[in-house]
């Protein structure tokens, strides 16, 4: 079974930054592909990014140019560095994990935490 943790979530100013971590348990986070999605007040969720086991990364076309998915296979964790922060941004931000991440889902979701960006 694998936990997913989410943390860095917050209330910032447009045009400010913030990193999500997401801390996962087990000892197969290497093979895993990962990823952050989000979902806002009145709309869909939406994958933000993805970051494949080898290191590729794929971004929605809102969020190309101002984050940056990463992951440490050695501390378990995937972060999500979002910078130049919009208003539409605020939504709750999920970290996924799994053999597939995409549009459609993931094996694993975390909780999820909340990024409120204020105009």
């Amino acid at each position: 079974q694998v936990q997913l943790v989410e943390s860095g979530g917050g209330l910032v100013q447009a045009g400010g930054s913030l990193r999500l971590s997401c801390a996962a348990s087990g000892s197969i986070f290497s093979i895993y592909d990962m990823g952050w999605y989000r979902q806002g007040p009145g709309k869909e969720r939406e994958l933000v990014a993805r970051i494949t086991s080898s290191g590729s990364t794929n971004y929605a076309d809102s969020v190309k140019g101002r984050f940056t998915i990463s992951r440490d296979n050695a501390k378990n964790t995937v972060y999500l560095q979002m910078n130049s922060l919009k208003p539409e941004d605020t939504a709750i931000y999920y970290c996924a994990a799994g053999r597939i991440v995409s549009t459609r889902g993931s094996d694993h979701w975390g909780r999820g935490t909340q990024v409120t960006v204020s105009s």
